[in-house]
């Protein structure tokens, strides 16, 4: 009798996290500036993170230092978000008001090479846009106004050469032409002038410009060519020195803001283009130094209040550093452990007394005379003549540096964040004073959570300067490398270390480059292949050992590449992660493709995708099949295809190879001949139409579509090696030609000939025998033996070299 079931009861569920290492499972720490190690990252909203980082000081062009800042705080954010899961607030300042050499967001010591002030660049900028729309004819009295600028500008940037005497026009001009003859001829006072002063160079290019330019003006003069549009040209290339001698004397009565904010704006806009032909995130809120000046005066009288800043008599504000570090918190609880102190300097407290430090955080116009100590800072400054001002209870005036970004953040995050970001050279003062004057505000132990910064860039071991001619802005950036290819070299370096810049470097990226597109292609073929021929089932499953072990590298890879993006977004190991998956697949698909699994294969293809387009290199929409880059949409595409125009092309391919292929037929031509037509289609036909063709182990070409230029770069370069090997082995053939015609060229004289004048002395023997061989001397005294002997062998060697010269001729002339 059969055992009946038993009585039906709840199954006992295991938890699979209690059978696992909990210590096996990665979790997210970032590098925080605060602690300087790595610590758990945790958001205090849950999955929401509110980030604030620091914006660019708009007054020049973007460059490559900033490429690498922005990129890299991209590519974090883009992890958090697409990765990890975070919905992420990030906010970024303009900074549209500044009176540093300096670019907010990036290292200070890109500092000598980023230009003049956004003040002072603005004013500049004014009195030569006055200065054009005034000067209606090329007059006198604007050549002598260029040439009086020409001069201040030597006298003042060239002091420290000493060629001039005086600053008269006479001994200047004079210094002038004998600087440019040390430069032709004292090849060490240059490079001693150039090393005592990095902008020495940069000053000598803006006098040699104006020069040319005034010379021209002359010229033009005399020619009664004196039109407005002369007269531009002059201040055009005068204007590096006309525009400080304007500024001398106009730009203290410039006191409008609208004047800064004009130049800020236009930069403002170029940079958010390059930050888009980047494929950098937008902000989600962006927040202007300008728009929040209230708001700032606002801050500042409470930081007065709490007692941790004090106004001067000249209408300045200073946050008083030796109150507020070390002063009891005001939330504190007197007596019990709730009781703290503020702590200024947390990121860099070595720092505190750095005066160089202290001074570049303080800006080229500000002097600080009024203030109490040495490490107190500005909050707010009062104005000079030719600085923009806001009314304020101190006076007309306008925001510190600092202060900016702790107003700005407050205003939208209160008084704490999750991560605030920036270069690392901001750390201090910048940050640990955004810190101290933040907390002093708020009162608060802790302002900002996780601290960010991005490490330096260099360009091939030096700092980037316009002086060592290695100043690379974004335009010039991009129109060597793509996008892609830049966000490809930055995932190579971790985003907190220094990376040097160097062209080994990008070599290496667009090999990387190369390999994932070849990848993509292939794979993407194959899916193309298997899903077009739909072949029913061969009753065979086609997951084997080999398609056992590729699975299974995904799944160790996704791992590691997790692994790797919590330890502080380590984005150098995840990327090799991806591409030793890459090389590991390529190995699998050698097999062959009636031996492997299309499937498998395009999994892996898909994740890899995936996390490619995460780090932001990818283009275009995606679907969930997608595999590769992607592509850019075309502006004004739509369903409304011409089937003739995308058909045309290739069926004209087709029918000239069917063409060809019948003329060699009905010719009888050589197998050797068919070749070179198939290599034609393939190499000339179909590369402009983005169609590769390789051929496979079982005879049957695989179809992949490239970009055109990609195939077309790949034919012309392959194309251009053939060439160079080929001109390499004809100059070889050349030298070897030129190096037997030059031996052989003794061999032109006959041996019968070669002990007589001309090609011996003129009576240096008196007889020869009937070879030409000399008998006796010029005084009729027979040859002795020895010599004789001597001169015989030197025939037979002439007589050997002038018969292979004659063939050599002979040949010659047969070629």
């Amino acid at each position: 009798m059969a055992q009946e079931l038993k009585k039906a009861t709840k199954p006992t569920w295991y938890d699979p996290l209690k059978s696992a290492s909990l210590a096996d499972q990665p979790v997210l720490k970032v590098y925080n500036s605060l602690t300087k190690e790595k610590v758990e990252f945790r958001s205090a909203n849950g999955k929401t993170i509110k980030w604030y980082n620091c914006g660019p000081t708009v007054y020049d062009a973007a460059h490559l230092g900033h490429a690498r800042n922005y990129m890299s705080q991209d590519i974090v954010r883009r992890i958090l978000i697409d990765y990890f899961g975070y919905d992420v607030h990030f906010v970024m300042n303009i900074t549209d008001i500044d009176d540093k050499v300096q670019s907010v967001g990036y290292p200070m010591q890109l500092e000598t090479y980023l230009g003049e002030q956004i003040i002072i660049r603005a004013r500049h900028n004014h009195l030569l846009d006055q200065l054009r729309a005034t000067s209606t004819v090329l007059s006198e009295p604007l050549l002598t106004q260029a040439n009086e600028a020409w001069r201040a500008y030597f006298a003042s940037k060239l002091k420290a050469v000493a060629l001039s005497k005086s600053d008269s026009p006479a001994d200047i001009d004079a210094a002038w032409s004998e600087l440019l003859n040390k430069e032709k001829g004292d090849e060490k006072w240059w490079s001693d002038a150039k090393a005592a002063d990095e902008k020495f160079t940069m000053h000598i290019a803006s006098l040699r410009k104006a020069k040319e330019g005034i010379n021209r003006a002359v010229t033009a003069i005399s020619s009664n060519q004196t039109s407005q549009a002369d007269a531009s040209a002059l201040i055009d290339a005068t204007s590096d020195v006309l525009a400080p001698y304007l500024d001398a004397t106009l730009g203290s009565s410039l006191t409008d803001p609208s004047i800064s904010r004009r130049l800020a704006a236009h930069w403002e806009s170029a940079f958010y283009s390059d930050m888009s032909k980047l494929r950098i995130l937008p902000a989600d809120t962006i927040t202007r130094v300008t728009e929040y000046v209230p708001e700032i005066v606002q801050f500042v009288q409470q930081i007065v209040r709490n007692g941790y800043a004090y106004a001067t008599e000249d209408g300045s504000v200073y946050f008083d550093t030796r109150a507020f570090d070390g002063g009891k918190a005001r939330s504190g609880v007197q007596g019990s452990e709730q009781e703290w102190s503020h702590f200024y300097a947390k990121l860099q407290p070595g720092k505190k007394g750095n005066k160089e430090a202290l001074e570049e955080g303080e800006g080229a116009l500000s002097s600080g005379a009024s203030k109490r100590f040495p490490a107190d800072f500005a909050l707010w400054k009062a104005s000079k003549p030719g600085e923009p001002a806001w009314p304020s209870p101190w006076g007309p005036g306008r925001p510190g540096w600092h202060i900016e970004c702790s107003v700005m953040a407050s205003e939208i995050f209160g008084d704490n964040m999750d991560i605030h970001s920036g270069g690392i050279d901001l750390c201090f003062p910048h940050h640990d004073n955004e810190i101290a004057q933040s907390e002093a505000y708020h009162d608060c132990r802790q302002w900002v959570n996780y601290f960010l910064h991005t490490g330096h860039l260099h360009i091939e071991g030096l700092k980037m300067s316009k002086s060592l001619k290695n100043f690379i802005t974004v335009q010039d950036a991009l129109e060597l490398y793509s996008a892609r290819q830049l966000r490809l070299a930055f995932l190579g370096q971790l985003w907190s270390s220094p990376m040097d810049f160097k062209q080994s470097t990008m070599l290496e990226v667009k090999a990387r480059e190369s390999s994932i597109n070849n990848f993509f292609s292939v794979v993407k073929a194959l899916v193309i292949e298997s899903r077009s021929n739909n072949v029913a089932s061969d009753q065979q499953h086609h997951y084997n050992e080999p398609e056992k072990e590729l699975a299974a590298l995904l799944t160790e890879t996704q791992n590691a590449f997790r692994a790797a993006l919590c330890d502080s977004f380590n984005t150098p190991d995840a990327l090799d992660r991806l591409l030793e998956l890459i090389s590991r697949t390529n190995v699998y698909l050698q097999r062959g493709r009636s031996n492997i699994n299309v499937n498998v294969v395009e999994r892996v293809a898909g994740w890899v995708t995936k996390m490619l387009r995460m780090f932001g290199l990818g283009e275009g929409s995606v679907t969930s099949t997608t595999i590769g880059w992607g592509e850019v949409e075309m502006e004004g595409t739509n369903a409304d295809v011409d089937r003739d125009a995308i058909l045309m092309p290739y069926l004209k391919a087709l029918s000239a190879f069917r063409d060809g292929v019948r003329q060699l037929a009905i010719q009888q031509a050589s197998a050797k001949e068919i070749l070179a037509l198939c290599d034609k289609l393939r190499d000339e036909d179909l590369a402009p139409l983005g169609v590769a063709l390789d051929d496979q182990e079982d005879g049957k070409a695989l179809v992949k579509l490239v970009n055109p230029d990609v195939l077309l770069r790949a034919r012309d370069e392959k194309a251009a090696a053939a060439a160079a090997k080929a001109a390499k082995k004809a100059a070889a053939v050349e030298a070897e030609r030129a190096k037997k015609a030059a031996r052989l060229e003794k061999g032109k004289i006959p041996p019968t000939e070669m002990f007589k004048p001309p090609n011996v002395e003129d009576g240096l023997y008196g007889s020869w025998d009937d070879k030409g061989i000399p008998v006796t001397d010029s005084e009729g005294k027979d040859i002795s033996k020895a010599k004789s002997k001597k001169l015989a062998k030197e025939w037979e060697i002439q007589d050997k070299l002038h018969r292979e010269w004659k063939e050599w001729l002979e040949a010659e002339k047969g070629e």
